[in-house]
Order: structure tokens, then sequence, then C-alpha cells
């Protein structure tokens, strides 16, 4: 009777130790290994994700209920070119930041919306080497304005 009972909390216990590995290598460990720098822009230093492929760049923000003001998300490709921006299942509104490869802004979209999701890709009349999403009201509340230069650190071949 005792080997029962001992198996049962043998059973418990490895049900909770996998519940918490899962837990943490499926929720947790994920986005801790997500690539991030510092990025200043404007008059403003954001905490941005960084996204060096195609399927995370085609993903950007889908799904994101919120974006906290000192977040955002910097996409980089492998060449300048007009990259465009589908707002496909996109929940919040946002402004989109082009650079090119200097770190140039060299276009701007202010209150891209959920709404443009079927409709519109946002594009930019200059070819572009990064895009960056911020909360929308950005550009306005931290003065970010064409020519001027972004900053941030990137490992250019980690880009693909």
């Amino acid at each position: 009777m005792k080997k029962h009972k001992n198996l049962g909390a043998i059973l418990i216990v490895s049900g909770v130790l996998i519940l918490v590995f899962s837990v943490f290598f499926f929720g947790i460990l994920p986005n801790l290994m997500k690539p991030s720098t510092n990025l200043w822009l404007g008059n403003g230093i954001f905490h941005a994700d960084f996204v060096t492929d195609e399927a995370g760049r085609t993903n950007g923000l889908s799904g994101v209920s919120e974006l906290a003001p000192n977040k955002a998300l910097l996409m980089a490709f492998p060449n300048e070119s007009k990259w465009g921006i589908w707002m496909k299942d996109m929940k919040i509104p946002i402004d989109i930041v082009w650079l090119d490869k200097n770190k140039k802004v060299v276009y701007i979209v202010k209150n891209a919306s959920p709404e443009d999701s079927t409709s519109k890709i946002f594009e930019p009349k200059t070819p572009a080497k990064y895009i960056i999403e911020v909360p929308a009201g950005t550009v306005d509340n931290l003065a970010v304005n064409i020519d001027q230069t972004a900053s941030f650190q990137v490992n250019e071949g980690d880009i693909k």
C-alpha cells in the first residue's frame, strides 16, 4: 500500500515538474532569447525587439494587443528596397518609420490603423533597409522627422 502512495506522489511531482518546464521552455525562454537592442529615435529611447529573418518580418506585431510607449519593433532587411508593411492581424494602431542603410529616416506613416489590414500596404517612396514600428502617436510626441538619424547596434551577418 505504501508503494502506491509513493507512486502517486511521484506522478504528481513529475507532472508539476513537466508543467513548469513546459511553461519555461515554450513560454518564457523564447522571449528571453528574442534579439533586442536599444534604439534612439527622435527624442526617445526604445527597447526594441530586433527581427532579422523573413518569418519575423512577416509576423511583425501581428496579434500584439498593446505596445508600451518605450517599446518598438525593429526590422532589418538584407538590402535596401521599398519594403511594404501590411497591417494583417494587427490589433493596435502604430507609427511606421523607414530608415535607409545609414539609419536615416526616409519615410514615415503615422497612425496606421488595424482597419487598414485588408486593403492597404504601406510602402515608402524611397528604398529602405530598416523599418521601425512604434505605438501610434510616437512620431509626433517624440519629434521624429525625415532626415533624422536613428541609432542602434546591428550585426549585419544576422540579417537574412
